[in-house]
């Protein structure tokens, strides 16, 4: 291995030391193992503090007069210096930084420091201060203060090739930029978004972080990675695959399991890494905010973008030195929901949502290209973003084919009958109820799909399955002849939709036809989930057909083996759309890809799909134009 020990080449490193700058920048305030759990087992063993027994020949603490003193100092000198470090980058975070009672050519360094006042009723002002509604304790100080004493005296590590502890396989080359540039964002007390496109290997790179922790800086844990439901066996497989070394613990179950392994299983020093669920962290927050996390993780992170939804107040509140979002979509419908997360990372700069949205308008943005640069400046700092084009030349083309097709007689029939029962809502303009609209679009959009999607649109007693599944779908007319074509061909299927009733229709006409086929969506078991993906992947599978509901089967699922996506209907997200075309357009795949997207002519669909491509305009002004890649050299 191959280790360069220099300063890493940021702006303006040549006057101080460069962590100097950085210390603290982005960095959740520090906090400790206060509280105990299950029995008081949680506490300084758990962190390693100077008190344990086992670290005799730790340097002794600091006496409580010397905490006394230099904390309040230290507190208030790192946040000028992290502030200072921004308006050194660009002179735009002084919009942020300073008060908007203050805006004005005085130091934006001149603000009140420490700890915010919060008003039991300003709920912005809660979820703006995220960690600092905790003290700290005697054994936090000295944790911190020893910890970062230690961190002075240590230069960075840089990896020009994959390092030894990755036991899977070497990394690509753009991945091990990615692992110093996290290191980097580590060793100068940054949080930050690594925004790769879906595919490039976040998780690897994460995984690689937290190996450097455990295998350089002598840090094993606690962190928590906090991922959808549907990704938690992939993320426990690929921590097995890569770094071993690491002690992963996967905290699921229900409510008995979950306090025996509370009980049992979750010791201080007997793991590392924390693999959990959204909803494990909503329903057990009470025993996740008893610890402190050196790294708390987010996965699909776009999840906390509505900085009000319960999960995003939850994580909030947990105890953290540093934080990583991971998302490949950190961008998916207005910029507010890119304040949610600068918000999370970096709260006291970007603790005004209203004076975000006032300064970069949404609007504004597609034709202001001085306003577009603002926000790539502000961006830079804390943002990687890679896509595939860029870094994985080897990884084949997808092309995206749109098929624009007609509505059958009998859905033509269905069509009319739902305008015309609904046209006094339709008509009402701005009086119409909103709930109403959406309930009109929901059913036009079944409509378009499949008319057997309403009760009694389908033939019988007795129900059988014939011909007319087909003919009586415009959509599925097109299916038909293009699956026997694709069948011909060789090529294996992922076929998309928003509707799991839908999936119904298509698993009786897979039946009917005599392909075989995997199916899953929301409610499909864990265990049966696994099963199904891995026996789609096996070499030579003969399962032709993998049907999945869009937004379950749209996240952290590796199915390269299949080389034509068929999105049967489209999200109003642009973004939920591309990641399914990613569950096959990813490394490993080895044909290009094409994706079929069926829109119904003349129809509500082809206004869905026109409002998803203004979307991914936004998307590719703010952050694909960014250029937010890593020079580290």
């Amino acid at each position: 291995m191959k280790l360069e020990n220099s300063w890493l080449a940021f702006p303006n490193h040549s006057e101080f030391p460069f962590f100097f700058f950085f210390f603290f920048f982005l960095r959740a305030p520090c906090e400790a193992y206060g509280s105990s759990l299950a029995g008081g087992r949680i506490g300084a063993a758990a962190a390693g503090l100077c008190h344990s027994p086992s670290n005799t020949g730790s340097k002794p603490c600091l006496r409580p007069t010397q905490r006394r003193i230099l904390n309040p100092l230290n507190e208030k000198a790192d946040r000028a210096k992290r502030f200072e470090f921004l308006l050194k980058q660009t002179e735009l975070f002084a919009h942020f930084i300073q008060p908007s009672a203050q805006k004005s050519p005085t130091s934006p360094l001149n603000i009140k420091l420490g700890r915010p006042r919060i008003k039991k009723d300003d709920k912005q002002s809660l979820i703006s201060a995220g960690d600092y509604r905790h003290r700290r304790t005697e054994q936090e100080e000295d944790e911190e203060l020893l910890s970062e004493s230690r961190k002075t005296s240590n230069v960075c590590v840089r990896f020009e090739v994959s390092p030894s502890y990755v036991k899977g396989g070497p990394l690509r080359d753009y991945q091990i930029r990615g692992l110093n540039w996290l290191i980097s964002l580590y060793e100068n007390g940054v949080n930050g978004i690594l925004a790769d496109e879906m595919g490039l290997g976040k998780t690897l790179q994460t995984i690689a972080l937290l190996g450097y922790l455990k295998h350089y800086r002598n840090i094993p844990g606690p962190h928590m990675v906090l991922v959808p439901k549907s990704t938690l066996h992939n993320w426990m497989n690929e921590f097995k695959r890569w770094v071993p070394s690491l002690r992963v613990i996967c905290f699921v179950g229900d409510k008995d399991a979950r306090a025996a392994f509370i009980r049992d299983e979750m010791m201080p020093g007997e793991w590392d890494v924390c693999v959990t669920s959204y909803e494990m962290v909503i329903k057990e927050k009470s025993v996740f905010k008893k610890f402190h996390w050196r790294y708390l993780v987010i996965d699909e992170a776009h999840r906390i973008k509505n900085e009000k939804s319960k999960l995003s107040e939850i994580v909030r509140e947990f105890k953290s030195t540093n934080r990583l979002l991971l998302t490949g979509t950190p961008l998916q419908n207005n910029l507010h929901e890119l304040w949610a997360l600068l918000n999370f990372l970096l709260p006291d700069v970007f603790n005004s949502a209203d004076d975000f949205d006032s300064w970069f308008d949404t609007k504004n943005c597609l034709g202001d290209q001085k306003l577009v640069e603002r926000l790539h400046a502000v961006l830079k700092p804390f943002l990687l973003r890679r896509i595939k084009t860029d870094v994985e030349k080897s990884l084949p083309p997808k092309k995206e084919i749109k098929i624009y097709l007609g509505l059958s007689k009998m859905q033509r029939e269905w069509y009319t009958k739902i305008l015309m029962k609904d046209i006094d809502v339709l008509n009402s303009a701005g009086k119409m109820d909103k709930m109403r609209l959406l309930n009109i679009l929901m059913q036009l959009r079944k409509c378009c799909n499949h008319p057997y999607l309403f009760d009694g649109a389908e033939p019988g007693p007795p129900y059988t399955t014939d011909e007319h599944i087909v003919s009586n779908s415009g959509k599925m007319v097109v299916l038909d002849k293009l699956l026997a074509k694709l069948k011909e061909q060789g090529s294996r299927v992922l076929i998309f939709s928003q509707m799991t009733r839908l999936l119904d229709i298509l698993e009786d006409y897979c039946m009917w036809r005599g392909y075989e086929y995997c199916r899953l969506d929301g409610q499909t078991p864990h265990e049966e989930r696994e099963e199904a993906i891995e026996a789609f992947n096996v070499p030579n599978s003969s399962r032709f057909i993998f049907m999945l509901s869009t937004r379950a089967g749209g996240l952290g699922i590796n199915l390269a083996s299949a080389d034509v996506v068929i999105l049967y209907d489209s999200d109003w997200n642009p973004q939920v759309d591309l990641q399914a075309m990613d569950r096959a357009h990813r490394i490993g795949q080895k044909k290009p890809v094409r994706v079929f997207r069926l829109i119904t002519d003349n129809t509500v669909e082809e206004r869905i799909v026109e409002r998803a491509e203004i979307k991914l305009r936004l998307d590719s002004i703010v952050i694909q134009q960014g250029i937010y890649t890593c020079k580290l050299n």
